[in-house]
């Protein structure tokens, strides 16, 4: 495991050294982490948001349920059927019980809906912040790049000398016919000797 470990640490040293060398890219980087996490941090809150709609519909159907045997209750109580009426009793202080667990639930699930959407509104600050300094970093790259290249223009004009549409530099005609005029001296040298 030793030499993957330490592979491992080389190539996050490399990753860390080349994204402090280019600071745009590591903003990017940090602007797509973000992304991700406002992404999941919504996709949370829409399953929570079910959660909740689900045990709403949960408390409803109790609610009805408790009124069912709470006129059950009653209504064996009238009719002097204690056996049935105390069963009702014990129903619906159960269905009462399920109702309150739930009611609990539902308001943890509000609880953790509202620190969501805390959590959306601070990643997305920290997402404007990252694109402001990503925008800075661009702009001094940009800004930079264009002093270089003005200081570098010289090197790719040379003075007053432009090149011709026609592509005939007198210049280069010169010397190329004193460089075939060497040739042609150099072959009647070697073959007169």
């Amino acid at each position: 495991m030793g030499i993957f470990e330490d592979l491992s640490q080389f190539l996050e040293a490399r990753l860390e050294e080349f994204l402090r060398n280019n600071p745009h890219l590591e903003l990017q980087a940090l602007d797509e982490q973000l992304r991700e996490q406002e992404d999941g941090t919504l996709r949370l809150i829409l399953d929570l948001q079910r959660q909740e709609k689900q045990l709403q519909d949960d408390i409803l159907a109790l609610a009805q349920d408790i009124q069912l045997w709470h006129g059950r209750a009653s209504k064996a109580e009238a009719s002097s059927r204690m056996d049935l009426a105390n069963a009702a009793r014990e129903r619906e202080a159960a269905l009462l019980r399920q109702g309150n667990q739930h009611w609990g639930q539902m308001q943890g699930i509000k609880q953790r809906i509202e620190q969501s959407k805390d959590l959306v509104r601070q990643i997305q600050r920290r997402r404007e912040e990252v694109r402001a300094e990503l925008a800075r970093v661009q702009a001094a790259t940009a800004s930079a790049k264009a002093s270089l290249d003005s200081d570098t223009q010289g090197w790719n004009q040379a003075g007053t000398y432009q090149r011709s549409k026609s592509g005939a530099d007198p210049l280069d005609a010169q010397f190329q016919r004193w460089e075939m005029d060497k040739e042609i001296e150099e072959m009647k040298r070697k073959m007169g000797s």
